[in-house]
């Protein structure tokens, strides 16, 4: 298959035939992956602060500094969370918080370090782009130091959050106090040169045009065809119930989010894993999306805060994860947060 030119992705974005756009998916899908087997992931996100300093229009989970209602999470109750996943066959956490001023590098690499100390088998899947920058400017060192040590504290793999749209037009709108489009790339462009494996996201549906979808897919291309870092790629739509932004744009529909990921699976040819998303589309149209370009249907998120906070009601289970990727004519397996190994049950 030759590589989708931006023109050809916009059109895509724009037509009307659903059906054929997620059928061209379907098979590139097929060939770049295993053609039997859809996968999943038990984890946990875990969010260790809502205290934050960018009041992003689109969130709802974020408190501002000093609110009665804020936290950071004793190392204590981080563990029992922990515990809670490990019952369940969990393999990995996601931990990611808000943006703290006071909280400098030393404080993150004594909790990854009792992490790995207690948890030597659990991967941590750890604090995004923003944050990871956040830690740089708060404790005066560079991106570079900061990954190097947290890495060294057992930081294992970067979530791609904090991405929304890769287009500082947007950017601007939605989240005028973040970081830039190029500090987010700069930022995963770092940590794969230290050898450290990252995801990429992409939240649609916050009032972008489809034109800003494309150049965000086409700074993720460009960056993995440079450095081969990124294991998948997430799309997932904007929640806006309870957030300043939602009653500015107008709500995304399944449609919408069918015909971006299956455009996704056809531009981003150079990443592996395409991963169908369950929380905010649903988990009948996840499962749809097993037959428009995706490979995986994420973890069963086991806690989920952020999104929780913005309306989406949305859970699921392993019992049913496996049923829907049977039910969509796929072998249902158990991966680990990189994707390097499955258990067929």
């Amino acid at each position: 298959m030759v590589a989708l030119t931006k023109q050809q992705a916009l059109d895509m974005l724009e037509s009307d035939d659903l059906i054929g756009i997620g059928m061209e998916a379907h098979q590139f899908r097929l060939k770049k992956n295993d053609p039997r087997v859809a996968t999943y992931q038990i984890d946990r996100n875990i969010n260790y602060t809502n205290f934050c300093t960018e009041y992003c229009s689109f969130c709802a989970f974020y408190r501002p500094l000093g609110a009665k209602d804020g936290y950071i999470l004793p190392f204590e109750e981080i563990y029992k969370k922990i515990d809670e996943m490990l019952e369940l066959g969990g393999t990995g956490i996601l931990l990611q918080g808000g943006l703290h001023p006071d909280l400098q590098i030393g404080y993150y690499e004594n909790l990854l370090r009792s992490l790995k100390a207690r948890y030597a088998q659990v991967h941590l899947h750890c604090f995004s782009a923003p944050e990871i920058l956040c830690i740089a400017e708060v404790s005066e060192i560079s991106i570079r130091e900061t990954i190097q040590r947290l890495m060294d504290a057992g930081l294992q793999s970067i979530p791609g959050g904090g991405a929304e749209i890769l287009d500082d037009e947007v950017r601007a709108k939605i989240a005028r106090l973040k970081c830039t489009s190029d500090d987010w790339e700069e930022m995963h462009r770092v940590a794969h040169s230290l050898g450290l494996r990252t995801t990429a996201t992409m939240m649609f549906g916050c009032g972008e045009e489809l034109r800003h979808r494309v150049n965000h897919l086409e700074r993720l291309r460009r960056i993995q065809e440079d450095t081969g870092g990124f294991t998948a790629f997430i799309p997932w739509m904007f929640a806006a119930e309870n957030t300043s932004l939602g009653k500015k744009v107008q709500e995304t529909t399944a449609v919408d989010y069918l015909k971006t990921l299956a455009v996704s699976r056809l531009y981003l040819d150079n990443i592996d894993h395409i991963q169908s998303s369950w929380l905010t589309p649903g988990i009948k149209v996840c499962q749809i999306g097993l037959q428009f370009g995706a490979d995986d249907v994420g973890s069963i998120l086991i806690e989920e805060n952020v999104v929780f906070a913005a309306g989406v009601k949305n859970r699921t289970n392993e019992s049913e994860l496996r049923r829907v990727i049977s039910d969509a004519g796929f072998i249902p397996a158990q991966r680990d947060t990189l994707y390097r190994s499955y258990v067929l049950k």
